[in-house]
């Protein structure tokens, strides 16, 4: 029989209706505990796919969007950094230009069922209390 913590980590946890992340728009901001700490993550659309990342620069660990929700380009192509200007392929999350060519964000896996987003909880991050 599994333990709760094992139960926990596989429960699905709800983020958002599935039309909240329109395609190339605003991302849905929320919060995940990792190693027993908050921290921000965020999840956006990209090429029809639903996609989350912990909210932190692979180069140096700071916050990227440039206000709350806005982690596009100009051209809606890349997810940048507002602090370092690095930008990001949003289907996989690596770096394809900046300080951290290569290095990649923290996935953070999200599932679509019946017109609702969520995302799963993991070794790494587990829902907020």
């Amino acid at each position: 029989m599994p333990d709760a913590l094992s139960d926990l980590n596989m429960t699905p946890q709800l983020l958002c209706d599935s039309v909240a992340l329109q395609e190339c728009g605003d991302a849905v901001t929320f919060e995940v505990m990792e190693s027993g700490r908050v921290a921000p993550a965020f999840a956006l659309r990209f090429d029809n796919q639903a996609v989350a990342y912990l909210n932190r620069c692979a180069h140096i660990p700071s916050e990227m969007d440039w206000q709350p929700g806005q982690f596009w380009d100009q051209d809606k192509r890349f997810i940048i950094c507002s602090v370092h200007g690095a930008l990001y392929d949003p289907p996989n999350g690596q770096c394809v230009s900046g300080p951290c060519m290569g290095a990649q964000l923290q996935p953070i896996a999200l599932i679509e069922k019946d017109d609702q987003v969520y995302w799963y909880p993991s070794q790494h991050f587990q829902p907020l209390c």
